[in-house]
């Protein structure tokens, strides 16, 4: 548990410092459009799914996993949160919620040269290692709900782009995949 929630308490002291309204706008949870709203509400049942399952394999012993695989898990988990904080780095008009802000331009540099969403690259390598780090194969069954529940977000978030920031339809033809490099 140390390993999942230090570096994202590690994340949110560097934000405060360098950049308290990129902390401000990744700590709304206004969101205004209703599709994303169901996929907060499913990714929130995911991850209590998840959490809850990982804590009745551990007590009831139901599947045990090598300890190789946790720790490899655990490498992997750690160089996604680097990949995450790349991306805050990169870009200062994210926000937990899908909106176009007041002057915003399209980032497409560094990551955003490869791929057009590297922030859901970067949870969804997070996510998915989670399940592994937290030593239950059930957990990381249910995470990989949340390859559907990212897609539908994606596909909204789009939307929303394409029609309200400028050059993003540019950006699009020219950066063609939307998460992973050559796959999708």
């Amino acid at each position: 548990m140390v390993l999942l929630f230090i570096p994202m308490f590690g994340a949110g002291i560097v934000m405060m410092v360098k950049s308290p309204e990129l902390l401000k706008k990744r700590l709304s949870a206004d969101e205004k459009e209703d599709e994303q709203k169901t996929v907060i509400l499913l990714s929130g049942l995911m991850f209590l799914a998840a959490f809850v399952l990982a804590g009745l394999n551990f007590r009831f012993g139901w599947i045990v996993m090598p300890d190789w695989t946790v720790w490899a898990s655990a490498v992997v988990f750690l160089l996604a949160y680097l990949l995450y904080a790349e991306v805050l780095r990169e870009n200062v008009w994210l926000s937990r919620t899908v909106e176009v802000q007041e002057n915003q331009k399209v980032v497409d540099t560094g990551l955003y040269g490869i791929v057009r969403h590297p922030m859901y690259a970067a949870t969804l390598i997070l996510f998915l290692s989670m399940g592994l780090v937290l030593g239950s194969p059930l957990s990381f069954a249910v995470l990989l709900l949340y390859i559907p529940i990212i897609a539908k977000r994606i596909r909204n978030e789009e939307e929303v782009l394409l029609k309200e920031l400028e050059g993003y339809a540019d950006y699009r033809k020219r950066v063609k995949y939307k998460v992973i490099p050559f796959v999708w």
